[in-house]
Formats: structure tokens, sequence, C-alpha cells
């Protein structure tokens, strides 16, 4: 029997991007780069940390979609430009925010 190969390079880079653990910022968790690779609060517990890496992935998946992107001024989601400045980033409101907070892992 035979099986189907992803055709998609780019989905087998993105998941097979490590994730690093890192000092992040305070009140940082964790932070999905724009080439897939997963950033994780080292200063974290354990339990904190799969969550967090749990909330990323779904980020990552959401790149791979080509649903969220980023720049150092703007958020992209779903073809609507969101302006950073001012924004508080990761609040569960923000759509792209939102899918992730309700997929992650619950401890």
């Amino acid at each position: 029997m035979g099986y189907k190969m992803k055709s998609d390079m780019m989905s087998l880079i993105h998941e097979s991007k490590p994730s690093l653990k890192e000092n992040l910022a305070p009140g940082v968790h964790g932070v999905t780069l724009d080439d897939g690779t997963i950033v994780i609060n080292k200063k974290l517990s354990p339990v904190q940390q799969k969550v967090a890496e749990s909330h990323e992935r779904v980020h990552r998946e959401q790149i791979l979609r080509k649903d969220l992107s980023y720049d150092d001024d703007y958020v992209y989601w779903k073809g609507t430009k969101y302006p950073r400045k001012g924004m508080k980033e990761g609040f569960p409101k923000l759509e792209w925010e939102a899918e992730a907070y309700r997929r992650q892992t619950k401890k």
C-alpha cells in the first residue's frame, strides 16, 4: 500500500523547526519566529513551558497556513493589517491569540 508524501516543502521545514529555551522579557511566555522557530521562556515551570509551547505551535500553524505574519510595525491576520504600536500582544481577544488560547494545552 502506498502513502502520500507532503508536497509542501515549507510544511516540512516549519514542522521540523526546533523549540528553544531562552530568557525572554518579563511576562513573555513564548514567541514564534517567522521562520517557524519557537522560543519558550526558560524561567517558566515545566508545566508552564508545555502550555506555552502548545500555544506557540498554534501560531506556527497559523504562519504556515499564511493566516498570520508580522514585521516590526504590523501584524497581518487573514489579510488585515494591525499596527503593533499600542497593541497588547498576547491579549486573548486578538483573533490570532483567541485561536491559540482555545487550542493550547490546558496544563
